[in-house]
């Protein structure tokens, strides 16, 4: 950021207290400061924060703990737009601020209600989201961009009966603003389809149609725009697959495939700046659930729930690590990611159950552990956001 070390010193100064006035959430605000903030604020060509360069202010802006930003996105039009921006969390990035959260949703005991929750790194739940707009969706795809949880497409559900055809919905959730808006439509109503960030877009492929016909179209959503775009297309159509992005290219895998019998191991790799798809086929099957970790891809297939199949795209090699053994032995899993390690949740209330940890960077012999981060209710699927 232009100025950012010259002015260091004048942050300093001034970085106390301004932080310290939201940080003490019980004290006294006075309200005509408050007005006169959102009414200097609001004037475009007026500064961010009176008597400060806007960079300053904007990095003075960043140091508030992150609950509070909520609560500074309502103060003006000005600093909404500040907080929502990719340049915000660029500046707590490099003040070394971001936080990482885990975002679950979570399916209560008689499978009929959901709702998102947020765990820290200790396994503290920081809060509920609101409710997403829209109706209660089942078939979709989740992915996080620019600290921004998009929940694409799928199909309505009322009491876990599927009530409606794919839709071309997109919901967005900003995690600093603690609030859901819509976002752009897709090209094509979709569920059960692969989707994936990869160099700052998100890509979704295959899927379901709306007359529940399989698809092999696929489509791109630039941020900056504000669009989907349709791409090449599978050269087979291809659904119940999920996707993730390494190096560049985005990786298609799982499910099946009309040109297979059976669940495809087929890998579909696109390549953005060919606009080009080629094939590998070293896959994996029936997947149950998957998560990237540290350039690597972790995967559990239905046939073994006893081992971890992880994926090198290095050289599309796969290794096999067995699983310690908890409660039966046909227990399922849905995974997460906090802090570089693996988070294995358990599909079924066993008593006494501590969610098994996986850490790569363990030393021989020391890789699984367990923690006390755990979900309240059923994983349904989770996604981790650092803002």
């Amino acid at each position: 950021m232009p100025g950012f070390v010259s002015r260091k010193s004048r942050l300093m100064e001034t970085n106390m207290s301004f932080s310290t006035s939201f940080t003490q959430e019980k004290s006294t605000r006075s309200k005509s400061n408050l007005l006169l903030a959102s009414q200097v604020a609001d004037d475009i060509d007026a500064p961010i924060l009176p008597g400060l360069p806007d960079d300053v202010a904007k990095y003075c802006l960043a140091l508030v703990p992150r609950p509070y930003f909520p609560v500074m996105g309502a103060v003006c039009k000005k600093w909404r737009s500040i907080i929502r921006s990719k340049e915000f969390l660029v500046v707590r990035k490099l003040a070394g601020l971001l936080e990482e959260w885990l975002y679950v949703l979570t399916m209560d005991s008689e499978g009929k209600e959901s709702h998102w929750e947020v765990l820290d790194c200790s396994g503290h739940r920081r809060q509920l989201l609101p409710p997403m707009p829209g109706p209660v969706k089942a078939g979709f795809g989740v992915v996080v961009l620019n600290g921004k949880l998009l929940v694409i497409a799928g199909y309505s559900v009322i009491d876990g009966t599927r009530t409606g055809s794919a839709s071309a919905d997109v919901y967005q959730y900003d995690s600093c603003l603690n609030s859901w808006s819509k976002s752009s439509n897709m090209n094509v109503a979709r569920y059960d389809f692969a989707c994936s960030e990869v160099n700052g877009k998100i890509y979704a492929v295959g899927g379901y149609g709306i007359n529940g016909d399989s698809l092999s179209s696929a489509e791109m959503y630039d941020p900056d725009t504000e669009k989907w775009t349709l791409i090449e297309s599978l050269r087979r159509p291809r659904w119940g697959c999920f996707a993730c992005g390494f190096e560049g290219k985005l990786y298609v895998m799982g499910g099946r495939s009309s040109f297979t019998i059976g669940n495809s191991k087929f890998v579909d790799v696109y390549n953005p700046d060919r606009h080009t798809w080629c094939e590998i086929k070293k896959g994996c099957v029936m997947v149950t659930a998957h998560a990237v970790l540290e350039k690597k891809l972790f995967c559990m297939e239905w046939k073994n729930q006893r081992k971890l199949a992880i994926f090198n795209p290095e050289d599309n090699s796969w290794k096999m690590v067995p699983v310690p053994l908890t409660g039966s032995s046909s227990i399922g899993f849905r995974f997460g990611i906090l802090d570089g390690k693996l988070l294995l949740f358990s599909l079924e209330e066993v008593p006494g159950y501590r969610t098994l940890l996986y850490d790569p960077n363990a030393s021989p012999g020391s890789e699984w552990q367990t923690s006390e981060i755990k979900p309240s209710g059923l994983c349904l699927c989770t996604v981790t956001i650092k803002a």
